[in-house]
């Protein structure tokens, strides 16, 4: 059966107190929105939809970043969840199958829980997410009878016994599209805020004689983001289960609550963690690896073997082999490290090819950047870069060379040699001392002024 998910993120968000809109506020450095989306991806769907309201231009290229067939459609005006859905309609009008709803502001459902949502529709024409409460509070209620949803009554309209059901609305549906959207059409808007409400189909379904049924979930899952607080939150309850997962996977955490993962961190088994450190986007850690205390890392992959820090930056681009060392104050940005070459102490490799077992001095810095355009440098195998080298790219050191303390390469340097780019040193007998019998002289004259 073909899925399509139609994902809700037209409004603006009002308790978030912001330009941009909610469902692009990051939690573990993607857009909310994103992450709604990746837990539908497990479905394989056909389609996606996303409805777009409140800056939709800036949700449209969000939604298009992460998935460029996605359609985004707009709800020109907020009437409801309902209304959000039908906006839908045209976009699937030739769609043969079935239809799940999300929410962009509702970023933690898991594959397992969509899964189990698609398997329910095999027995049930329409399908509600719910979860146990601990605090029900005002969310509407689901009535049951086994896993027959019998209605879902709003807070406001339940009576004492209804308010004591515990078994809460998502929000969060599953249909045929056909019958999604002929549920819709007759949707009312007879309500305190005239608005059009999804919840409602359920009742319509079983006036027609269709079956309705509730997949249940952890409440955790439900998790919705409507203030910064709440942001917060989301993105510690990320965390939590993010640092449980790779523990139980066989990544070890010197001290798992200073460590933050993003949403896309993936960390081999047998790697080692150790306190505050911080994972962008876009890192892959092998198995055996080991990532130092207060180092940053993204847009990189570290391989077996290797060790990031302390203090070391990794920035999109950095690809380190197998056995390499990155050490405290040491910035990668676009280079590749082959097997076994290090950088220990207080270097920028920037655009850079380095080979095989070469050590890289304190200091050396790849001149990349002329104000325009970036070069790429190039280090051989086995080379030797000696302390304080400033290498002006684009420029290529051969393999088994050696650059002297301060130099500055400006040119190539054959294999096997070696390169002295620096001032002849002059030095003056007796001057020192007399410089500093003047310097005194003058210090002790400007007392007296």
């Amino acid at each position: 059966m073909s899925i399509a998910l139609i994902i809700l993120a037209a409004g603006k968000g009002t308790r978030m107190e912001s330009d941009l809109p909610k469902v692009l506020h990051r939690i573990a450095h993607a857009p909310m929105l994103w992450h709604a989306m990746r837990a539908g991806q497990a479905l394989e769907p056909a389609r996606v939809v996303v409805v777009a309201g409140h800056e939709a231009e800036m949700v449209t290229a969000s939604a298009q970043d992460y998935d460029p067939e996605a359609r985004v459609v707009l709800q020109g005006e907020q009437l409801g969840t309902a209304h959000a859905v039908a906006q839908a309609a045209p976009e699937l009008a030739d769609f043969d199958g079935d239809a799940i709803v999300l929410y962009g502001d509702t970023p933690f459902i898991s594959q397992d829980t969509l899964e189990a949502m698609a398997r329910a529709r095999a027995t049930h024409d329409v399908v509600v997410l719910g979860f146990e409460a601990a605090d029900p509070g005002r969310y509407g209620r689901l009535v049951t009878e086994g896993d027959a949803l019998l209605r879902i009554v709003e807070f406001k309209d339940a009576t004492d016994e209804e308010r004591a059901i515990t078994l809460c609305n998502s929000g969060v549906v599953a249909a045929d599209a056909r019958t999604l959207f002929s549920l819709i059409e007759v949707v009312g808007n007879d309500n305190a805020a005239g608005e059009y409400y999804l919840p409602d189909i359920v009742a319509i379904a079983r006036e027609r004689g269709l079956s309705a049924g509730v997949v249940h979930c952890a409440e955790a899952e439900t998790l919705g983001v409507n203030s910064r607080a709440e942001l917060a939150g989301a993105e510690a309850s990320f965390q939590r289960a993010a640092r449980a997962r790779m523990m139980e996977d066989g990544v070890t955490f010197h001290a798992p609550e200073t460590v933050y993962l993003a949403w896309d961190t993936v960390i081999g088994r047998d790697a080692e963690v150790e306190p505050n450190v911080i994972f962008g986007s876009g890192v892959t850690i092998e198995s055996g690896a080991r990532i130092r205390a207060f180092s940053h890392l993204e847009g990189c992959h570290v391989s077996r073997g290797a060790v990031v820090g302390p203090f070391a930056r990794l920035r999109p681009g950095a690809e380190l082999a197998e056995d390499t060392h990155v050490g405290n104050f040491v910035e990668i940005k676009n280079a590749y490290l082959g097997e076994g070459a290090k950088a220990n102490h207080l270097t920028y490799l920037g655009d850079a090819d380095i080979g095989e077992g070469t050590n890289i001095g304190a200091g050396t810095i790849t001149c990349n950047y002329d104000g325009v355009f970036k070069h790429r440098t190039t280090i051989g195998k086995n080379a030797f870069i000696g302390s304080d080298t400033m290498l002006v790219a684009p420029v290529t050191i051969g393999d088994g060379a050696m650059t002297g303390s301060g130099s500055v390469i400006t040119s190539d340097v054959a294999p096997g040699a070696l390169a002295l780019g620096r001032a002849k040193q002059v030095d003056k007998p007796g001057f020192a001392t007399k410089l500093f019998e003047m310097l005194r002289a003058k210090k002790a004259t400007q007392k007296k002024d």
